[in-house]
């Protein structure tokens, strides 16, 4: 797996750059992964808007945090981030989380090379002081001293253990917003003391109508909630997927705790 520091060199970085509007942001941020040899052509960033246009601003899952990615596709040659920090924040759309003041975009090979390195964003971003010193970097050396600090690395692989629940976290690709949310719902089940009795799988939304009969709730963003149709088991939106605040919220509704 991995490691935060290792997919973002200091080159994918833009800082305080002007641009008018969403998808001007979208395309910095594709244009340095290309610049950094991560993605052949401006083609993947065209799909990183069209799964805007398409599912909507889904990926904005936290205030002024938006995480722009496509589906893996021959356009990506290996797996990596791009960071951009807008002069002025941007509006996405969405209804509880803009206006946008970074966006990273991920451009992934696989279902997995990348996940550690998303859950460690996961946890930076929850952490208001990390977050707000991310934000506030003064230049791109900096803001990736931040995330090679020791809070970025992965925490060590518990035993396995017997699982009894299943919570399903969904976005329209499974492989970027929907593993955040997966972090931040792993992260309360520890703290109740019940991450050896409920599993999370962060899955797309095919493949989420097909397992939802082996969960017993599905977790995801307001709009891709909009797009899964009738299933048999609840469906909650969450709008901030880094607040562990709300997701233990959630889990007490769920479970009528």
């Amino acid at each position: 797996m991995a490691a935060l520091s290792d997919l973002l060199p200091v080159a994918a970085v833009r800082l305080d750059v002007p641009v008018p509007d969403w998808r001007a942001s979208i395309r910095v941020a594709g244009g340095l992964l290309v610049e950094t040899g991560a993605t052949t052509t401006a083609a993947y960033t065209t799909e990183m808007i069209g799964n805007v246009v398409e599912n909507g601003p889904y990926i904005v899952i936290a205030p002024g945090f938006a995480l722009a990615h496509a589906r893996p596709s021959p356009a990506v040659l290996r797996t990596a981030l791009s960071w951009v920090r807008p002069a002025r924040p941007v509006e996405f759309g969405h209804e509880s989380n803009d206006p946008v003041s970074l966006v990273v975009a991920l451009a992934a090979r696989d279902q997995g090379a990348h996940t550690a390195a998303l859950a460690a964003l996961a946890r930076l971003l929850a952490d208001p002081d990390i977050a707000r010193a991310l934000r506030e970097a003064p230049d791109p050396a900096s803001l990736r001293a931040l995330l090679a600090a020791p809070e970025a690395r992965s925490p060590a692989e518990s035993a396995e253990v017997p699982v009894v629940h299943k919570i399903l976290t969904v976005c329209g690709n499974g492989l970027g917003t929907s593993l955040f949310l997966k972090t931040t719902l792993e992260r309360v089940l520890a703290q109740w003391g019940w991450a050896r009795h409920v599993t999370v799988e962060a899955t797309d939304t095919i493949s989420a109508r097909g397992k939802a009969a082996e969960a017993v709730a599905i977790l995801t963003s307001r709009e891709i909630a909009g797009t899964l149709g009738e299933i048999d088991v609840p469906v909650v939106a969450v709008e901030d997927f880094t607040s562990a605040g709300e997701v233990d919220r959630v889990l007490r509704d769920i479970y009528d705790v």
